[in-house]
């Protein structure tokens, strides 16, 4: 089979989309004979935040003369963006190649679709020979695929409300269950200020070294296009990171903190040249369309979309902006539309029927009822809405695209075909 054909072959081997829980995905492990995937692991869990750390720490790692291995997910455009060794995407062959492998190690034992994808992530990895594996955590972390791994460096990013089905209703809840990839005796890198405390009682009561940004390391301005990262008898002065969001200096330095953890970590070196060369795409990804700039963003629940006003407060338009917004079905997405009201002057919603716990606009729209945006346009689909929104744009205006992968993928497909 080809790799579409796997694809659509693995998405129909589970009752389930999601099924937590590692005893599945061992089992299989075990048959196909992983073991580590590289000589040295970092796992990166978080709410917001896990790609773009991944991002520089595969960026820092390289510019080192690293080998390095990066699984990330979701993928906006190809599923190859999922796994990238030595810098590029997995080829087709190589992604179905994987998949024959782990089916034909799974027996009778049934497998998501993102366990298919960790296990043959896991498998590519083992053959090549690599220098680091830098594995993004799919959903919460305690029963993730992913936690199959041990890291000899845990990152948690950020912990906010999000998935509450599957991980719980407030911070310490989920907090608990992102603080499961933390290993006894391990470090664990923890990238915000005020971390909930179930994070900090996990690492303590398994003897995890919790490294906290704002107690650990620091991150702060040092002039122009400049900033410092620092901790107890080391300093780096680096260069603002291309990714344009004011929060992804913070992701850089916890990226430099879990590189500075391993036990045998790469040079300073190289920390610079990866800040300035990592590159995710959907992150406030920037068009121009006829003198009216587009920015595609992945925001997809409300502490990315405060991030994302941030942005948009710290770099007004010239003009107006309207946002498109789509969302999925288990989003608070009038909590999404509560944080960017204040940035955006015309809405335009659109639907994502069609694709797993997507819902028609008029769905989205009910959902928004008393909202800033329950009175926006309505579209079937985001490349309708993303027309509308141009013609009624201006040189100098903005229109923010964002919602979901789904939203971005959809809006970046449009925009890079040159439509």
């Amino acid at each position: 089979m080809n790799l579409q054909q796997w694809l659509e072959f693995i998405e129909r081997q589970h009752p389930r989309s999601i099924e937590m829980g590692l005893e599945r995905v061992r089992e299989v492990a075990a048959r196909l004979g992983l073991e580590r995937p590289a000589a040295q692991v970092v796992t990166v869990a978080g709410t917001n935040g896990k790609g773009s750390t991944v991002a520089f720490i595969e960026a820092m790692a390289r510019a080192g003369g690293w080998k390095v291995g990066a699984y990330t997910s979701p993928h906006l455009l190809r599923y190859n963006e999922r796994v990238r060794i030595d810098g590029a995407e997995a080829s087709d062959e190589a992604l179905a190649a994987a998949f024959a492998a782990v089916e034909a190690a799974r027996g009778q034992t049934p497998l998501t679709y993102f366990e298919y994808g960790t296990l043959a992530a896991l498998w590519l990895f083992q053959q090549s020979v690599l220098d680091l594996a830098v594995l993004e955590v799919g959903l919460g972390g305690r029963l993730d695929a992913v936690n199959l791994v041990d890291p000899d460096v845990a990152v948690i990013t950020t912990v906010d409300v999000d998935h509450v089905d599957w991980l719980g209703s407030d911070r310490e809840a989920i907090g608990a269950e992102k603080a499961g990839i933390a290993r006894a005796w391990k470090p664990l890198v923890l990238g915000e200020i005020d971390p909930p405390s179930s994070v900090l009682r996990h690492a303590y009561a398994i003897g995890a070294n919790a490294i906290r940004s704002g107690s650990d390391f620091f991150h702060e301005p040092a002039g122009e296009g400049q900033w410092l990262w620092r901790e107890v008898g080391a300093e780096l002065l680096l260069p603002e990171p291309a990714l344009a969001a004011p929060v992804q200096r913070a992701n850089a330095a916890a990226a430099v903190a879990a590189l500075r953890a391993l036990p045998r970590p790469p040079s300073d070196a190289c920390f610079a040249a990866g800040v300035a060369a990592a590159r995710v795409p959907g992150r406030l990804e920037r068009f121009e369309r006829d003198g009216v700039e587009v920015v595609v963003d992945v925001a997809h629940n409300p502490q990315a979309a405060r991030e994302l006003a941030a942005w948009a407060r710290a770099r007004p338009a010239a003009g107006a902006t309207a946002m498109v917004l789509s969302a999925l079905a288990d989003k608070d997405v009038a909590a999404i539309v509560q944080a960017l009201e204040g940035c955006v002057d015309r809405w335009h919603l659109a639907g994502l029927a069609g694709i797993p716990r997507g819902e028609e606009v008029d769905v989205l729209a009910a959902r928004l009822a008393g909202t800033a945006a329950a009175d926006g346009s309505r579209d079937a689909g985001v490349e309708a809405a993303l027309s509308r929104a141009l013609a009624q744009s201006s040189p100098g205006d903005r229109v923010v695209v964002a919602g979901s992968f789904h939203t971005a993928a959809a809006a970046l497909a449009m925009l890079r075909s040159g439509q």
